[in-house]
C-alpha cells in the first residue's frame, strides 16, 4: 500500500466576525481559505444571527488541518451550526487536525455543531477554545462517535485526540483533554466503557437552579446515560452510550430549557436541523 506524504491533505482557515447594528447581528466579516466555508446569515428568530458552518469534500482525511475562528463583539448574539455530521475517515500514516477558537466581548455565543463521526482507523485531534469576556455567554455542545454502532461497526485501531478549554477574562474555568488511544481508554471501566458515543454540553453563566431545571428535563430511561453538573457557573451536562441521535435529543432538551434562563431567549431550533 502506498504511504501518504505527511504534507498531504486539504489545509482550510476560516474566519468569522460578528458586529452589532441596531437591529441585529451582523455576520461583518468573513476570511477564507480552501474548502471550509458558511452560508449566508439566516435571521429566523429577528436579531440573532444564525450561520452553518459548510465543509464542501464532505469528509475529514489523514493530513487535513482545518481551522475555524469566530469572534463576536460587544452586544451580538450569533447561533453556529452544521448541515449534518463531520466524518472522519481512515488514515494510512499523518493525522487529521481540526481546531475551533471562539471569542466573545460581552455577547451571547451558541456553538452547538452536529455530531462527529470517526470512521474505523482514523487518526484524528480536534480542540476547541473558548474565550469569554466581560459579561459573555456562552452556551455549546459537541457529540463524537467512535465507529458506527448502527452497523455493528468498531473504531477498531483508530486514535483520537479531543481537547475542550473554556477562559473567562483569560482565566481558565475548565480545560479537558481526552485521548483515546487503545482499547484502554475505549473499554476501560473508568473511561469509555465499551461506549462508542460520548458527549458534553456546556453553559455559562448558570447556578444552582438552573442545574435543577436542567436535570429535571432528562427522561427517567436515560438519567443513567446522562449527568449534569455544575462547577464555578459552568453547567456541564455528559452523555455515553451508544446513540448519536438520543445524546443530540437530551441536549436538545437540555438547550431548549436553558437558553431562555442563560441567554434570554426562547429556543429557536435552527430550520437545517429538521431537513
Amino acid at each position: 500500500m502506498a504511504t501518504v506524504p505527511p504534507n498531504s491533505g486539504w489545509s482550510a482557515k476560516l474566519r468569522l466576525g460578528f458586529r452589532r447594528s441596531p437591529h441585529k447581528t451582523l455576520l461583518a466579516e468573513r476570511h477564507r481559505q480552501g474548502p471550509l466555508a458558511v452560508q449566508k446569515a439566516l435571521y429566523p428568530e429577528g436579531d440573532v444571527c444564525h450561520v452553518y458552518l459548510l465543509h464542501p469534500p464532505g469528509g475529514v482525511a489523514g493530513g487535513d488541518q482545518l481551522h475555524v475562528q469566530a469572534h463576536l463583539a460587544a452586544h451580538t448574539s450569533a447561533l453556529i451550526t452544521t448541515p449534518g455530521a463531520a466524518k472522519f475517515y481512515r488514515s494510512v500514516g499523518p493525522w487529521a487536525e481540526q481546531t475551533q477558537y471562539l471569542s466573545v466581548d460581552n455577547g451571547c455565543l451558541e456553538w452547538l455543531p452536529q455530531e462527529n463521526i470517526f470512521f474505523p482507523q482514523a487518526k484524528a485531534k480536534l480542540t476547541t477554545e473558548v474565550h469569554l469576556n466581560q459579561n459573555a455567554r456562552f452556551i455549546g455542545w459537541e457529540i463524537n462517535c467512535l465507529g458506527r454502532p448502527v452497523i455493528q461497526e468498531s473504531f477498531g485501531a483508530g486514535k483520537a485526540i479531543f481537547q475542550f478549554r473554556l477562559y473567562k477574562d483569560g482565566l481558565p474555568l475548565l480545560l479537558e483533554r481526552l485521548p483515546v488511544l487503545d482499547n484502554t481508554m475505549l473499554n476501560g471501566v473508568a473511561n469509555l466503557r465499551g461506549q462508542p458515543v460520548f458527549a458534553s454540553l456546556y453553559a455559562t453563566p448558570t447556578d444552582d437552579k438552573m442545574l435543577h431545571i436542567a436535570r429535571a428535563t432528562l427522561p427517567e430511561q436515560y438519567k443513567n446515560q446522562c449527568a449534569i453538573t455544575c462547577v464555578d457557573e459552568v453547567l456541564i451536562a455528559r452523555y455515553l452510550g451508544n446513540s448519536t441521535e438520543i445524546a443530540r435529543q437530551l441536549f436538545v432538551k437540555i438547550w431548549t430549557a436553558l437558553r431562555p434562563l442563560v441567554l434570554k431567549r426562547e429556543a429557536c431550533v435552527p430550520r437545517i436541523w429538521l431537513t
